[in-house]
Parts: C-alpha cells; sequence; structure tokens
C-alpha cells in the first residue's frame, strides 16, 4: 500500500516537472509575438537584452537580436551582426531570409539555424546572441561569446620546478585547446555532454582513439548517462555519481589542473574528463600509485626521480604510522625501547596531568586546525602562520607541562612527513586517528590490525575494472617500471597492459627488449 502511495507522489512530480519543461512558445512569422514570448520565457530577468531595428533600405525587413548583458562581445554584436544588417542592399525575394542572412551578411565563424525552443533558450544563455526576423519562423544562434575569464598560470597547488608553468583556466575551449597544442594528432577525440537540468553544465570526456580502453569508456559513458541532478557547479560532484567505491577514503578517479599531465596520462592510454566553469580535470582509471607521482618526476633524471617518490612513500608510511607506534610502544611494550630512552620519556612526562594518547589526539588536532587556518589565509601569510603557530603553541605547551616534549617531536614529525604527499592528505589524516585508537587500545597487536585491513581494502578496490593495488595484484615487469621509481626513458617501452590492451608499445627508441 505504502509503495503504491509513494509511485501515486513520483508519478504526479514527474508530471509537474515534464509540464514545466514543456511550457515553451511555438515559434511563428511574427516577430511580436516571438520576442512577447521570449519576454514571457525570461521574465524578471534584468540582464536580458532585446535589440530591434530594421534594414536602411527596406523598412519592411525588421529584425530583434536577443542576448544577455555581459555575456556577448559589443564588438563583435554592433561590427559583425548590427552594422552588417542595417546596411546591407543586397536582399531579394529568390533567396530565403535566414539563408541570405547566413551566407552573405553576418562575418561570424559560426552560425546555426534553429527552430527548437529549448536550443534557442539554451543558445541564449549560454551567451549567443538569436536573431529573429519578421516573417520568419526559425531563427539564426550566432557565436559571439565575450565574458571575461582568468588568464593561464601556474597551479598554486601543483607547482614544478621544471617543465611546463602552464595551468587549467575555468573555460573549457582553453583547456582543450592545450592540450590540443600538446597532442597534434587526429586520433586526440573530444566528446560532449551536457549535466545538470537547471546549469545544463558542458563537460567533454577526451581519450586517444585506438590507445585508450574501449570498454573503460563505454562504462564512463554508462555511469555518466543516469546521473540525473539540477546542477554540476564543479568536478567534485561527478566524482560520486561515478567512482566505484563512494564510500571508501581512497579516490579511484585522480585530477590535476596541469595540462602536461593530462597529456601524459591520455598517451598511457587514460581518460579525461574536462567540465566548464572548473580548472580540475579528472583523469580515469587511477591508481594508488599515482599518488606518490609527481610530473616533475619525469623531468628530472631518473635517479632523483625514484629517490623522491621512494621518499614519498616513506614519508606517507611515517605520517600515519608515527603517532600509533609511540603510543602502542611506550603505553604497552616499553620493553622494545632502550632503558635511556625509557628514562628520557618518563622524565620529560612529569608533571604532564593527560595519557599519551590524549596528549597526541590534542595536539594533531591542533596541528590540523592550524594547517586549515593557513590554507584560507591569503597564501603569503598562511604558511607563515601554520609554521610559527605550530612552533609557539608547541613551546608553550611543553613549558606549561600540558604535553610531553617528545609527542612535540613525534607530531612534527607526523606533519612534516604528511605534507611531502598532499595528494593522500586527506585518508592520511583519517587512517592515522583510526590507527591511535587501535594502537591506544591493544598496542601493537592493534596497530598491525589496522594495517593489514588497510591492505585487504586496497587490494580489493577497482577502479572500473583496473586493480587500484596494479603492480602488486598482478605482477608484471613492465608494470613496475613507472611505480616504485621510475626507469629511464628508453626502458619505459610499453604501456600498462590493464590500462590499454589494444596499444601496448609507446617506444620503439634504446632500451633492451621485454
Amino acid at each position: 500500500m505504502f509503495k503504491k502511495i509513494i509511485n501515486k507522489i513520483t508519478a504526479k512530480n514527474n508530471s509537474k516537472n515534464e509540464n514545466n519543461t514543456d511550457n515553451l512558445f511555438i515559434l511563428s512569422k511574427s516577430l511580436e509575438e516571438n520576442i512577447s514570448n521570449i519576454k514571457e520565457q525570461f521574465a524578471d530577468d534584468d540582464t536580458l537584452i532585446i535589440r530591434s531595428f530594421e534594414n536602411a533600405q527596406n523598412k519592411d525587413i525588421k529584425f530583434s537580436i536577443v542576448f544577455t548583458d555581459g555575456m556577448v562581445s559589443s564588438t563583435q554584436l554592433n561590427d559583425n551582426i548590427i552594422k552588417p544588417l542595417l546596411t546591407y542592399t543586397g536582399f531579394n525575394t529568390k533567396l530565403n531570409l535566414m539563408d541570405a542572412i547566413i551566407y552573405h551578411v553576418l562575418s561570424s565563424n559560426s552560425v546555426k539555424k534553429l527552430t527548437d525552443e529549448n536550443e534557442i533558450i539554451d543558445s541564449i544563455v549560454r551567451g549567443n546572441p538569436v536573431l529573429f526576423a519578421q516573417g520568419e519562423s526559425e531563427v539564426v544562434s550566432i557565436d559571439s561569446k565575450g565574458w571575461q575569464t582568468r588568464a593561464i598560470s601556474e597551479p598554486e597547488v601543483e607547482k614544478s620546478l621544471r617543465g611546463s608553468r602552464e595551468g587549467f583556466t575555468e573555460s573549457l575551449l582553453m583547456n582543450l585547446t592545450m592540450i590540443r597544442r600538446r597532442l597534434a594528432t587526429n586520433k586526440l577525440k573530444f566528446k560532449m555532454q551536457v549535466l545538470g537540468k537547471q546549469t545544463k553544465t558542458k563537460i567533454c570526456i577526451c581519450y586517444l582513439d585506438g590507445i585508450a580502453n574501449k570498454k573503460i569508456l563505454d562504462e564512463l559513458n554508462k555511469r555518466l548517462d543516469k546521473i540525473d541532478i539540477d546542477g554540476i557547479t564543479g568536478s567534485g560532484i561527478i566524482v560520486e555519481f561515478i567512482k566505484d567505491y563512494p564510500y571508501s577514503p581512497f579516490k579511484t578517479i585522480g585530477g590535476t589542473e596541469r595540462p602536461d599531465v593530462i597529456a601524459t596520462k591520455l598517451l598511457e592510454g587514460r581518460i579525461a574528463i574536462f567540465v566548464d566553469g572548473t580548472p580540475f580535470v579528472l583523469t580515469l582509471p587511477y591508481v594508488f600509485i599515482e599518488y606518490f607521482q609527481t610530473s616533475e618526476d619525469y623531468y628530472l633524471n631518473f635517479y632523483y626521480a625514484s629517490i623522491n617518490r621512494l621518499l614519498r612513500i616513506l614519508s606517507f608510511f611515517i605520517t600515519i604510522s608515527a603517532p600509533a607506534l609511540y603510543i602502542a610502544i611506550t603505553t604497552f611494550h616499553q620493553e622494545m625501547i632502550p632503558t635511556v630512552f625509557v628514562r628520557s620519556i618518563i622524565a620529560a612526562r612529569q608533571g604532564v596531568p593527560f595519557p599519551t594518547v590524549l596528549e597526541m589526539v590534542m595536539l594533531l588536532i591542533v596541528f590540523e586546525l592550524l594547517r586549515e587556518t593557513g590554507v584560507r589565509m591569503p597564501s603569503f601569510s598562511g604558511t607563515a602562520v601554520s609554521v610559527v603557530g605550530g612552533l609557539v603553541l608547541g613551546s608553550a605547551a611543553v613549558d606549561a607541562r600540558i604535553v610531553s616534549a617528545p609527542v612535540v617531536i613525534v607530531v612534527a614529525l607526523t606533519a612534516v612527513t604528511g605534507l611531502t604527499t598532499p595528494k593522500i592528505k586527506g585518508p592520511a589524516i583519517l587512517l592515522r586517528f583510526i590507527l591511535i585508537a587501535l594502537s591506544a587500545t591493544i598496542g601493537l597487536y592493534g596497530y598491525l590490525f589496522g594495517i593489514s585491513a588497510l591492505l585487504i581494502h586496497l587490494l580489493q578496490l577497482r577502479s572500473f575494472g583496473i586493480p587500484y593495488m596494479l603492480s602488486i595484484t598482478n605482477f608484471r615487469l613492465n608494470d613496475m617500471k613507472d611505480t616504485v621509481i621510475r626507469a629511464p626513458w628508453n626502458f619505459l617501452k610499453y604501456r600498462s597492459e590493464f590500462i590499454a590492451p589494444d596499444n601496448l608499445v609507446r617506444n620503439n627508441s634504446g632500451g633492451k627488449k621485454k
């Protein structure tokens, strides 16, 4: 019974939504009627501008051009549209008026005849002026967008000492152009879609034909087709709809602001998703080792790149484990510590009223607060606030006997190592506190249980069917050459058999055979 009631309510809501979307005008040959309908559709919208005029030679040829203020280039509108229509003297009855305008009058590089009311409204709200004419039941949409966009600059989060300094912007077409410049091949494909019933956000699926895995591409399209939401205001919303494990703290879809990174990922056989209005571009599939890879690894000597990558992996292990191990050893397994060190810890804890686990948790929370404060403040002062605030608070807390000096050292080590792997910051914070709770309960056994559970979770994850721990669960010597270490370029001959099974060879120069 309840199911029937719910179905009836849902049906009513759907019918209301359909009525709202179908409540559009029908184009007629009356210019006044069409403009009246447009005004009705954009009622209470003061940004809508309607410019009506007539041809100077033939007063019977009347036009109205409709556009939204601030989204159209005034220069293009005046010089390439209105002025030619006012002064053109070649109108005759042999050629359809709209065809004559398209072929002989307008100098815009992109014009399109429209008869569908939804397309007309969509064109207006996207910044394309729409031309109405007396006696015509079709209109012309003219590409004359002209809003301001942010200039290309280096990404704040993904800075590189070597390599490209360009970063994506909020303009979809500008971002696609940056990729086209780097991959000058007709195999580069751009597939446009629109998501969001209200925002009508443009997204673009980008891949290299013949390299990208078609099965992954088909699965991505299926997941995108299932998205039915009012608005898409950023790439993060799309991620939550298409990721494999929505409740896992680890991301199975990557993201970057760097065009050179996207170009590299596409050459590996991955797929990129661009979203209009955001500089963050998604990449998939995404595996665990990508957390520790940076664009700079491929510009540095492979020795230095491999050492840096190993340091990042070690830093991740330290940042999640150091507090938990300190608590487990000092609370449950003091026999594992040298006697001199035990005495030093006991002396440092004299007068401290809190247990070790509470000290650790308090200091870690304070550090996270300082870090968040530094992020939200202006860049020129945010870092100083985080560093100076941490030093002052840590020193004051030790002097006041609120916390012990060894705990401050452990938290400082945890903080510094955490900064070397910013991509995995979120999961690291969560894992850190989970391991602390387990270690404070049953010591090293709790810590080992937590690490084992973490490994099991990582091993079962998939990113669009690709194993998350690709180099461990499916050992291939070829896949190991760009994981924990980065082999020389002349040894990176093959793509991953899982990510790009149809086109394995990417480098035929030098090196040994597979």
